[in-house]
């Protein structure tokens, strides 16, 4: 299933590159009847989707086009990461109530086992097929209405690298710093890969299989880290929103703050560990999370834009 991005791409490609045109959503997606007439192996797969297939590549030209993105590159199939059923009437049928069950793929004719429990259950409508970590993962979208409990507490938080979360009631969360604990691992396997085979496209030569194995130790200790990570700052989000109903915080720019030190900078190193410090505590995952579970037991998330106010220098 994954080489049906092939068709969308060459499609669009060959449009813009050699005629100047470019070819929308619509035009694709009619294209897909005929285009699986003539190329019958993929009359088996799920026309839907085909179709969101299709729709993945023209998002990334219309991003190019509006000059958002750069120019979309052929992706191969080491790199697609799955695809989607966009409509449960097709391709998909979850059997269960929110407490484990199965899901059945109609095209591949099996069924996989469910394990856990929802929070909340409603109505499935989408679900995505993605491949991680040399691993499969169902994710089910469902059309349900959340609640969370609250109390009518108000509070105002500051982010920090020492510290992840000073709140002004005096309390403070630390921070648990995943990717320093598993930094010393990830060196040490990362220098063990270096010294296999490394595939190298160009000069047609594939990876042994010493360096695959290296290189899914690498990702397992870095995903593992980042599952640690997102679950905490749950965790924190959870235990903010469920005391507190409105939360203000600072307006940050992290991606203008962990931007690379310019050359010729004497704090390269400094800026280094500092980008990298930020980035493990997870400051826009936190405060995303945190603004969606207001939002689910309506309460008030406020940004204070810090070019304006300058917190740092009216209360140090």
């Amino acid at each position: 299933m994954p080489t049906c991005i092939m068709p969308a791409w060459s499609i669009a490609h060959t449009s813009y590159q050699k005629f100047g045109k470019a070819v929308d959503y619509l035009t694709q997606q009619a294209a897909i009847v005929p285009f699986k007439d003539c190329w019958t192996d993929y009359k088996s797969l799920n026309h839907g989707s085909l179709q969101a297939t299709v729709k993945r590549v023209d998002f990334a030209f219309q991003r190019f086009f509006k000059g958002i993105g750069g120019y979309p590159k052929f992706q191969s199939i080491r790199k697609y990461s799955g695809w989607t059923y966009p409509d449960a009437r097709q391709g998909f049928k979850v059997h269960s109530n929110g407490d484990n069950g199965h899901l059945e793929l109609r095209d591949l004719g099996f069924q996989i086992q469910m394990r856990g429990k929802a929070r909340t259950w409603g109505t499935p409508t989408t679900c995505t097929i993605v491949y991680r970590n040399n691993q499969w993962f169902a994710s089910i979208t469902v059309n349900c209405a959340p609640v969370r409990q609250t109390d009518t507490g108000a509070v105002g938080i500051d982010f920090g690298t020492l510290t992840a979360v000073a709140m002004s009631n005096g309390s403070k969360i630390e921070n648990p710093r995943f990717l320093a604990t598993a930094q010393a691992k990830v060196k040490q396997v990362s220098k063990q890969k270096r010294r296999k085979q490394a595939p190298n496209f160009k000069k047609k030569i594939k990876a042994s299989k010493r360096w695959k194995k290296a290189s899914r130790k690498v990702a397992k200790l870095q995903q593992k880290s980042a599952n640690q990570r997102r679950d905490w700052a749950h965790k924190v989000a959870a235990q903010i929103v469920s005391s507190n109903s409105m939360v203000a915080t600072e307006k940050l720019n992290i991606k203008g703050m962990t931007r690379k030190a310019k050359k010729g900078s004497k704090r390269k190193h400094q800026k280094t560990g500092l980008n990298r410090s930020i980035l493990d505590t997870g400051w826009g995952m936190l405060r995303g999370m945190i603004e969606y579970k207001l939002v689910e037991c309506d309460g008030v998330f406020v940004e204070v834009p810090t070019s304006l106010v300058k917190p740092s220098q009216t209360c140090h």
